[in-house]
């Protein structure tokens, strides 16, 4: 039976949290030395506080031939709901990702078993690391799309024995009486390392959901961690897949995956930036270095920053206005204007608390407006108002917009979905062709579309923009 330590923990509002919780168990002869290669002191009890998260361990068992420490975690479900994508939607509040073992239990865990992650103890235990013991490893609550089955074909081919636990639910109505969360039990022979790497591919895809933008440092993560076993693995590419989710990233590992030689790292980071949002980021850029008025630039949805910092390098610029109406995205892109202060001709841009939604005046008859992934946030019924506000009150000379092409969708294997989760929708080229054209209602304009990303025979650019340039009267 799974041991389940009984521990509460009230949040801000009084209301009991539960937690996500990672059972180590291992015995032998020298087991103790485990606290070693954890960093671990079985004397202390561990907490640690990660922005309102609240990261725990202690030993329940320690002695010379058997050792059980457990690690759980408790966030705080106000700041995951804060900091979410789906901030504004509901959704945000009634999910169960402040309960389940997923990839946001990996990252605030991360810190506190990376000494035994990296295998780098101090120096007269190094030797341990490679030391395979018998383990018992506990995970759970998982919430998973899987079957049993498939979870059983994730980790057998370690070897591991694996066992499934469903736990009691505890409902006042007759629904039903078992809980559709599981609790996972694995027992193998293995290195401390090697089980803690192993759990920290596969936990996220059990989970299939990310917290955070994947990239390629996601692919060096993968690699690293699955460096051993996973190219040995049956179900590799099943792996791969559910834990990059978007085929361009997948393919970046299949190919990277499939050299055997060894490369420098300035090699190595030219071969893999793919990301869109760079090439998001460089179109728009060329498209405003090439213009005659650039004088003064409007980044609407600014964020953190990372476009308008961008902006700042054009030659000929003498204006950039940052609107967002995050307050910590604002803190986040002053801080990477400051850094921008430290390299020549870069000129500040102006960070304001705004909003799309609200009239003002310091935005008036600017040369350049740039609305880059923002529409596709806003729910559609309230997008003319804002285009009318900019088109007929702001009147800037120029207008660009991108958002998401929906028919190249069925490329990264997501047809019926979203890219994000916080997007209201996504249009295909038809329906943004048609949508553009409505909102120049005066005429005044003169609507040039383009694409973003490589190009797809038949489902266009994976990002499609427009330039709305104001006529000469």
């Amino acid at each position: 039976m799974i041991k389940k330590v009984e521990v509460e923990r009230r949040n801000k509002t009084g209301k009991r949290c539960d937690f996500m919780q990672l059972t180590i168990h291992a015995s032998g002869n020298d087991v103790e030395v485990i606290s070693y290669l954890l960093a671990k002191n079985p004397n202390n009890i561990y907490e640690r506080s990660q922005n309102g998260h609240l990261v725990r361990m202690f030993y329940s068992k320690f002695t010379e031939e058997e050792v059980e420490v457990t690690f759980f975690v408790t966030p705080d479900s106000i700041e995951l709901s804060r900091n979410s994508s789906q901030t504004y939607d509901i959704t945000s509040y009634i999910n169960d990702r402040e309960f389940v073992v997923s990839s946001i239990f990996c990252t605030l865990l991360r810190s506190a078993l990376g000494t035994a992650l990296n295998g780098k103890p101090k120096e007269e235990f190094s030797s341990w690391v490679h030391h395979a013991f018998p383990f018992q490893f506990e995970i759970g609550p998982i919430a998973s799309n899987l079957s049993d089955k498939q979870i059983v074909d994730l980790f057998e081919p370690l070897g591991y024995d694996v066992s499934i636990m469903y736990g009691d639910a505890d409902y006042n109505l007759n629904i039903k009486s078992k809980s559709t969360a599981r609790y996972i039990i694995l027992k193998g022979l293995t290195t401390l390392q090697s089980g803690l790497r192993q759990l920290f591919v596969l936990i996220p895809v059990l989970d299939n959901y990310k917290h955070y933008y994947i990239d390629e440092k996601e692919v060096e993560k993968i690699q690293r961690y699955g460096e051993g076993w996973l190219d040995k693995h049956p179900q590799r590419e099943f792996i791969v897949q559910r834990a990059l989710r978007f085929k361009g990233i997948y393919n970046l590992v299949e190919k990277k995956g499939k050299e055997n030689v060894s490369r420098s790292k300035d090699e190595s980071k030219k071969e893999s930036k793919v990301r869109l949002n760079d090439l998001r980021y460089e179109k728009i850029v060329d498209h405003i270095t090439n213009l005659n008025k650039k004088e003064s630039i409007v980044d609407f949805g600014s964020g953190e920053g990372k476009l308008s910092l961008r902006l700042g390098f054009v030659n000929g610029v003498k204006e950039i206005l940052a609107v967002e109406p995050s307050e910590s995205a604002t803190l986040k892109a002053l801080r990477r204007f400051e850094k921008g202060k430290q390299k020549e001709n870069f000129l500040v841009p102006t960070p304001i608390m705004g909003s799309l939604f609200y009239y003002d005046e310091r935005l008036k008859q600017k040369d350049v407006m740039i609305l880059c992934e923002v529409i596709e946030h806003i729910e559609e019924f309230r997008l003319p108002k804002i285009m009318k506000t900019i088109l007929t009150d702001y009147q800037p000379s120029m207008l660009l917009i991108t958002t998401p092409n929906h028919e190249y969708n069925q490329v990264y294997d997501m047809p019926e979905g979203y890219r994000h989760p916080d997007h209201r929708f996504e249009w295909s080229r038809n329906e943004f062709y048609e949508w553009c054209n409505q909102q120049n209602v005066a005429g005044k304009y003169q609507l040039v579309f383009d694409g973003i990303g490589e190009e797809h025979q038949d489902y266009g650019f994976p990002t499609q923009m427009c330039v709305f340039m104001r006529k000469e009267e």
